[in-house]
């Protein structure tokens, strides 16, 4: 199934669009999409052509900074039932975990993984729209509107350490220097948000202990949450798979270690949940194929490397199989217009994740 975002994610698009002397119903119907969906707040519309819709956007109005422009526009409320629970939330950390485990309440496509390594904490972000499509701008409308979400909930003065991109540096980063500060860099690894790490410890503003017993309740009835990554308790396995990946490690032996059991141990306990450890690999990559092919930064032979292939013609073959073209091609589609990536019924190359190639 093609990810999905709430109509509540194109907040202020319409507005903003004409604007910049653009007409959005037009743009919308390039892209497959209505712009009277705009008007039901929490209708869900797919995300890759809506990916395109902003892109599209900031190439006919000549402005690099629309996305940013966009999460100028939105407010707490944009993410939901689920902005009524991260208002009491007692600090940032917990916000940022509670954002990460719903992510799926209101946007599929996007990812969020907090982490920390001396001193330092990262937000990462990212995007899986399971079919070629552009990421630049989404990134920047993601990125900007979680600053505006941490500056809501701990002060209107907050400001990370740093704010990475893995999109192209833009011809003026002075917009982006301006909402995020000095420590703005492009064409990195991720994208993310960098600071003290002690800043996760940050009183939420507008906490108020005595109603997180009615606001988690809340949370449980109406918001549902992501499944967790690789449900039934496998996403130790699936961490496991990507963390060998890189080192080509991770045969099963490899990765049984790696978790403390036998091989015939994890065999069983992959087999009790539904799945195999082959599907785990494929699975593990083509996730990760989907978030390194936007980023130029990595060429191809990197990126078959970073999966584990032994050989970029591996790499390849496999793609195709999983993904039903080249890796080449998938790179270049989101630069071809508006419908690339789409197929002639409207549907999205969705990647089979459960194929049985074995190169590699």
């Amino acid at each position: 199934m093609r990810p999905r975002i709430r109509t509540n994610t194109l907040t202020g698009y319409a507005g903003l669009a004409r604007s910049l002397r653009l007409d959005p119903t037009d743009l919308m119907a390039d892209v497959g999409l209505d712009v009277a969906d705009l008007d039901v707040p929490d209708r869900w519309l797919p995300a890759a052509p809506a990916a395109r819709l902003l892109q599209l956007s900031a190439q006919q109005a000549d402005c690099p900074d629309f996305g940013l422009r966009m999460a100028e526009l939105r407010r707490l409320g944009s993410l939901g039932p689920l902005s009524v629970v991260l208002r009491d939330e007692p600090d940032l950390r917990s916000a940022v975990d509670l954002l990460s485990r719903y992510e799926r309440a209101y946007n599929e496509a996007l990812h969020l993984r907090l982490s920390e390594a001396d001193g330092q904490a990262t937000i990462e972000v990212w995007l899986e729209f399971a079919e070629p499509a552009p990421h630049d701008e989404a990134l920047d409308l993601v990125m900007a509107a979680l600053l505006g979400i941490i500056r809501a909930l701990v002060g209107s003065d907050w400001r990370p350490a740093s704010a990475v991109f893995s999109r192209p540096s833009p011809p003026d980063a002075g917009p982006w220097r301006r909402l995020f500060g000095p420590g703005v860099a492009f064409d990195r690894e991720l994208t993310g948000l960098r600071f003290p790490a002690r800043e996760l410890a940050t009183p939420v503003v507008t906490s108020d202990p005595s109603l997180r017993p009615y606001t988690q309740e809340f949370l449980r009835t109406v918001v549902a949450p992501r499944a967790p990554a690789a449900a039934g308790g496998l996403a130790d396995v699936v961490e496991a798979v990507e963390r060998l990946l890189p080192l080509r490690q991770h045969s099963m032996q490899q990765v049984s270690r790696e978790l403390g059991l036998r091989p015939r141990g994890l065999h069983r306990y992959l087999a009790d949940r539904g799945e195999t450890f082959s599907s785990i690999v494929h699975g593990t990559r083509a996730r990760l194929a989907e978030r390194y092919l936007p980023n130029e930064r990595y060429t191809l032979t990197e990126v078959s490397q970073l999966l584990g292939f032994q050989a970029p013609s591996a790499f390849s073959r496999w793609f195709r199989q999983q993904f039903g073209t080249s890796p080449k091609e998938w790179r270049r589609a989101p630069r071809a217009g508006p419908q690339a990536g789409v197929t002639s019924d409207g549907s999205g190359q969705v990647p089979n994740h459960g194929g049985t190639v074995r190169e590699g």
